[in-house]
């Protein structure tokens, strides 16, 4: 078989069954034999993967396959005692302030770089939920060997059993607090193997060595059954995915990135769970309590996340007195992080916000630093799903709508189709709501509820939305004991049983 050893630029790169992609003249220069060349089949991406990548993604898949083959004879309880483990180490300020310091040269480096630093900085609210995740997972009973099915024969049963699914391959972004999320799926008998943002990179690798690796070793788990892909580089990640011996592909992060991560793990056949593009949805109908959709508005504007208030809806009838409450609860969610908030409103709707909102300029805390904008600007009808990825000035879209039945229309044509939430005081409203909304996370106040962690007691590998159609068998809430396969045994009484 020959193998591609350079690129021409022009070359045509033939992808998606009949279209031709051409290789560009840097990607041609920086090619060298030993490279992978990955065609994106959806799109027709080129992407390079320098040889090093592909060797060091290789190596920690390596590593996660060869201690998978060994978890079955792992007991409950050194993977109980693991998580222990790992939790007490981050929870030791003398361990914790090596890792720490870690942490503190990345949030410098970003900042010098103008990159975004709210959630790369792990604080003493991060690390608590970190110790706290790690400590549920202890706590949980293992769903390994669990029977869910059996079915009894004249002499002989078939049992369902539960076990582990394989190795999971998981990138995100610059949280450091999901290394905690992602060793969830060693509850279940898997092994992970994973890639963070190159802006945490220097904290993940003080945190695999000061508190991830000793607790395996303490624990006795198999070395490589929690592996990280120590590179900076993108490609590491593409190449990684592309591993055909992952048995789950999970990849949370920013939209664009996420989706060509998923494409390249989807074409080598391998399924994913993809988390990247979020933002919530608040709707206000003609039963709303100005008082309780302003504290919604508030509790839903804390801090910028997936499921942080990203567009808020409010019925015609109400304007007069509900938009000038979220106005409010929005300059509030500013003052509480000493910002001002900045305003997009639909086009149609501007005639219902003040009009020194538009006149007025104020600073906006961008990730590069203030930037004097204007306090509010319009967008066009069709830019409702825009999720704003702001700093510390919260950032939401405000449109007015002649009816709750319209903003669910918004929603499921324009909206990823995360979280939406109705304010009304009435019960039958919201019974409407949830019947025609397509949403996997649906509720009647503030919108930061969806979190594993917080809402159902177990930390998550990622929040899917439906912005690509229902997921198949299982809720938008991806958990380490999410991850199994379903094993069938037959135990027979008696040895002449036959068809």
């Amino acid at each position: 078989m020959e193998r591609l050893e350079h690129l021409d630029a022009g070359m045509p790169i033939p992808f998606g069954g009949d279209k031709v992609a051409r290789v560009p003249a840097g990607l041609a220069a920086a090619f060298v034999s030993g490279d992978h060349l990955v065609v994106v089949q959806s799109t027709g991406d080129l992407l390079r993967v320098p040889a090093a990548g592909v060797a060091i993604a290789r190596a920690a898949v390596d590593a996660a396959v060869d201690a998978f083959a060994c978890m079955g004879t792992v007991p409950d309880e050194a993977i109980t005692h693991f998580y222990e483990e790992f939790a007490a180490r981050l929870d030791d300020d003398d361990v914790f302030a090596t890792i720490a310091e870690a942490n503190w040269a990345d949030v410098e480096s970003a900042r010098a770089r103008g990159r975004s630093v709210t959630r790369l900085e792990l604080s003493d609210r991060m690390r608590a939920d970190m110790v706290e995740g790690l400590r549920a997972w202890r706590d949980m009973p293992s769903i390994r060997g669990r029977v869910v099915e059996t079915v009894q024969h004249d002499g002989w049963r078939v049992d369902q059993l539960v076990a582990g699914l394989g190795v999971v391959g998981f990138v995100f972004e610059g949280r450091p607090n999901v290394f905690a999320d992602a060793t969830g799926v060693l509850r279940a008998g898997n092994t992970v193997v994973f890639r963070i943002g190159s802006d945490a990179l220097g904290t993940a690798r003080a945190i695999v060595e000061h508190a991830l690796d000793p607790a395996l070793s303490a624990a006795q788990l198999p070395p490589g059954a929690a592996s990280l892909v120590d590179s900076s580089a993108r490609a590491a990640g593409w190449a990684m995915f592309g591993d055909t011996r992952l048995a789950l592909a999970v990849a949370r992060g920013s939209g664009p990135a996420v989706a060509q991560l998923g494409a390249v793990a989807t074409q080598t056949g391998t399924p994913v769970s993809l988390h990247g593009t979020g933002g919530a949805w608040v709707v206000a109908d003609e039963a709303a309590d100005p008082d309780s959709f302003g504290r919604v508005v508030f509790h839903s504007l804390d801090r910028k996340v997936c499921n942080t208030l990203n567009t808020c809806a409010i019925v015609r009838e109400r304007a007069g007195d509900l938009v000038p409450a979220f106005l409010d609860s929005l300059t509030r969610a500013g003052e509480r992080r000493g910002t001002q908030p900045k305003l997009h409103v639909a086009e149609g709707s501007e005639a219902f916000v003040p009009q020194e909102w538009f006149e007025r300029r104020v600073p906006i805390a961008r990730a590069a630093g203030p930037v004097e904008e204007p306090q509010a600007e319009p967008i066009g009808a069709d830019r409702l799903g825009v999720e704003w990825e702001w700093e510390d000035s919260p950032e939401v879209t405000l449109v007015v709508v002649g009816s709750v039945e319209e903003a669910v229309d918004r929603f499921n044509r324009l909206s990823p189709r995360l979280v939406a939430s109705l304010v009304s005081d009435d019960p039958a409203a919201h019974q409407r709501f949830f019947d025609l909304v397509d949403a996997p996370f649906v509720g009647n106040g503030f919108t930061r509820w969806v979190d594993g962690q917080f809402a159902l007691g177990r930390p998550e590998l990622g929040l899917s939305n439906w912005e690509h159609g229902r997921l198949f068998a299982r809720g938008g809430v991806l958990s380490g004991d999410s991850v199994f396969t379903i094993r069938t045994r037959v135990t027979q009484d008696h040895s002449d049983v036959g068809r």
